[in-house]
């Protein structure tokens, strides 16, 4: 396949749930050895489009392709046998667990045969190590168990079993959203090494700093719908900021506050002359009956 290639495509993806439109005419890729970014901020549609590429949910209407094949996937489980790994924020790692036996969670390497099978634990704690240096982590102990670590290398883990069991495509949902700036930065650079590696990586996020400095390309979604697909010569940081805020829309309010303000002023001021005018025709009305009297 040619690196020009997007490895995933959508197609004027649509979703509906009932009568409420979670996507609207949503066209997405990622090319192998790209970060291509989706942004936008809650309630944009993110999640329903990544269940959409992992398998969770079909879309309503649109094409969904795999290497260049169109595809329908089942399950999430259908979609990482294709290659397509998604990483969430809970990352579904167990805390009392060893780093090597959450590694190999579900797909356990065994040795011997028949009914003498066994977990291979030497075959684990090696391959751990060895993958997880190549992404730059040279761990203390496989042993340790993973709820003594840091978030931050919690999501290498996550990320380097991805690799370790073939993914092509990587899908990671807000994976620095509850980390500090360090262990944010530690997970950046990750994000990079899977890169490099040749994998296609989706990241997901509603920090535009952490996007802009991993990403290729980005898209931005909001209410269901694509405001666009940029480079970074085509879209400025500050400009993905005022369009993820919806800047327009904050000035469109502001100037629309102001002239409500404007018109009660005038209200204000015709009902103070009003006052003033009712207030002299009862002093001339009082000083008439007096003349009468």
């Amino acid at each position: 396949m040619s690196q020009t290639q997007p490895l995933l495509e959508t197609q004027s993806i649509s979703k509906l749930f009932g009568s409420v439109i979670a996507l609207n005419d949503v066209s997405f890729s990622v090319r192998p050895a790209e970060v291509h970014c989706l942004l936008g901020d809650n309630g944009a549609g993110k999640s329903t489009l990544i269940k959409i590429l992992s398998g969770v949910h079909q879309p309503t209407e649109g094409t969904y392709f795999f290497e260049g094949e169109p595809v329908s996937f089942s399950s999430p489980r259908e979609a990482l046998e294709r290659g397509i790994a998604t990483v969430y924020q809970d990352l579904a790692l167990i805390p009392l667990m060893p780093i090597w036996r959450n590694f190999f969670l579900g797909l356990e390497p065994t040795k011997g045969w028949g009914p003498f099978k066994r977990f291979d634990a030497d075959f684990a704690k090696k391959t751990v190590r060895e993958e997880l240096l190549k992404m730059g982590i040279d761990i203390r102990d496989p042993g340790q168990a993973v709820g003594t670590m840091s978030g931050g290398e919690r999501q290498s883990i996550a990320i380097a079993r991805a690799v370790y069991f073939g993914a092509k495509v990587l899908i990671l949902d807000e994976p620095t959203a509850a980390l500090g700036v360090k262990q944010a930065g530690v997970v950046l650079k990750y994000v990079v090494q899977a890169k490099t590696r040749g994998l296609g990586v989706i990241f997901i996020t509603h920090n535009p700093h952490h996007a802009y400095a991993v990403g290729d390309r980005f898209t931005i979604l909001k209410r269901g719908r694509t405001l666009g697909t940029f480079t970074k010569d085509e879209l400025s940081r500050e400009e993905m900021i005022r369009l993820m805020s919806g800047a327009d829309e904050l000035e469109a309010i502001s100037h629309e506050l102001e002239e409500i303000a404007r018109r009660e002023e005038a209200q204000d001021q015709q009902l103070a002359q009003l006052d003033q005018q009712l207030a002299k025709t009862l002093e001339e009305l009082e000083e008439d009956t007096g003349r009468v009297q």
